[in-house]
């Protein structure tokens, strides 16, 4: 004789809760409401009981007479899921493809003209990136060294930075501030720091006061604390140049070599962020908008303090625990002050934030993690500061960070250690130990 199955069986899909199992066929089941039920066998006396066992009468339905009590793997489920997710994927690409046809071009088709301050690694691939999306662009880098710039306008060659990667044809190089400067629709920085000022007032009577800057350069004024979005009004005497501040996850060579990267530009002006926004982005580099400056700005300065840390870590062979934890502590102090100084927590846990400190903090091309490994290492600041042809700005960044913890009483002892290691007024090896002996804390 077969059983009437009980209500909650048969009512499919089942719910994520209420989990219960039938007694005799021993299989877990969810228990949810039913709608009216139809039997699959007659009744059972009330006063019989179900027994599952040898000795007693078989009541189990036979495997052919089971309905399928695991409907999560059940065929027709799992095509019922995968067609779900390429219903799902599929509006996605084409939101994106009618996003991307309806998005604004009329920037990058106004621009005729953008100008790169500095020829580093970083503005040289900018300058690349944005010559190659349009052929009658002029992109003109200013650059101290004839040598770079004789190395540009002859061989389409960076020669100090990328031997190997060849610029477009329309990216040219100059020593001449005004012939560089006159005409140019936007200015993207890439001066390291602790030299825009003098910089910048170096050039200033070239610069148009409606010209916008973009920054490339992350950092803070060791003496003044200053911000890019400080220095670069105040040293050209105009508190109303226009200031977008561009950061991200993202090194120079593989932006050169057109890798995919995503990167975010912030600006208190949202129709400024929108323009720079239509000028960087590309197939191959995505640019998020941000109010944000300040988050982003503090966020992209101190990630370069953090990265000298794990740099450290790495150094000494502390492993893997040692390097999660390190680089969580160093996330939450960024956040503490960054937050105290206005900034938002969203833009410290997003791209410009996270994104970018794990990229420093965990890959060999870092320069800031470099100097971190070779501090770790056991070699001096100066050998290695000599040996390196380019700016690890975390090294200055990192005397900056004491005065800002005092100003805004917070307390950031790892990034504090790299400060206070930089200075020699600790090794790597009694900073590890004096955090290590900090009061065990909650989590904030």
């Amino acid at each position: 004789m077969s059983v009437p199955l009980e209500p909650w069986i048969l009512n499919l899909p089942f719910s994520s809760n209420s989990h219960t199992s039938h007694p005799c066929y021993g299989f877990r089941l969810q228990k949810v409401q039913l709608k009216p039920i139809v039997a699959l066998a007659p009744p059972v006396s009330p006063a019989k009981t179900c027994h599952c066992s040898t000795e007693t009468q078989d009541h189990s339905l036979s495997t052919a007479q089971q309905p399928n009590l695991n409907p999560v793997n059940a065929p027709d489920s799992r095509k019922d899921r995968r067609k779900a997710v390429r219903v799902a994927w599929e509006k996605l690409v084409r939101w994106s493809r009618t996003w991307r046809s309806k998005a604004k071009t009329d920037v990058l088709e106004r621009t005729k003209k953008v100008v790169v301050l500095g020829g580093g690694s970083f503005g040289t691939a900018m300058a690349a990136h944005i010559a190659a999306k349009k052929a009658e662009l002029e992109v003109k880098m200013l650059v101290r060294d004839p040598h770079v710039c004789q190395s540009i306008n002859k061989t389409h060659y960076n020669y100090k930075y990328f031997p190997e990667d060849k610029l477009p044809e329309n990216v040219f190089a100059t020593t001449d501030a005004k012939a560089a400067l006159l005409g140019a629709d936007f200015c993207l920085h890439a001066v390291p720091v602790q030299f825009s000022s003098s910089f910048l007032e170096g050039i200033s009577e070239h610069v148009d006061p409606n010209l916008p800057f973009i920054s490339l350069s992350k950092g803070l004024e060791l003496n003044t604390l200053r911000m890019m979005s400080q220095i670069i009004p105040q040293a050209l005497g105009n508190p109303r140049q226009p200031f977008i501040a561009l950061s991200g996850p993202s090194f120079a060579l593989e932006l050169m070599r057109k890798l995919p990267t995503a990167m975010v530009v912030a600006s208190k002006d949202k129709n400024l962020a929108s323009a720079a926004q239509q000028l960087l982005a590309s197939q191959h580099l995505r640019i998020s908008t941000s109010s944000d400056v300040t988050g982003v700005e503090i966020a992209g300065a101190l990630k370069n303090v953090l990265a000298i840390a794990a740099g450290i870590v790495e150094g000494m062979n502390l492993g893997n625990n040692s390097m999660a934890a390190l680089v969580a502590q160093g996330c939450s102090e960024i956040r503490w002050l960054a937050t105290k100084m206005g900034a938002k927590s969203t833009t410290i846990t997003g791209l410009s934030g996270t994104g970018d400190i794990m990229l420093t903090c965990f890959v060999n091309l870092s320069r800031n993690r470099t100097v971190g490994v070779r501090l770790g290492s056991g070699e001096k600041l100066d050998d290695i500061l000599s040996s390196i042809n380019q700016v690890a700005e975390g090294v200055s960044t990192a005397g900056a960070v004491i005065a800002l913890a005092q100003k805004y009483n917070v307390k950031m002892p790892v990034l504090t250690a790299v400060a206070r290691i930089i200075d020699n007024e600790l090794t790597p090896k009694k900073a590890v130990l004096e955090l290590m002996n900090l009061p065990q804390v909650e989590e904030v």
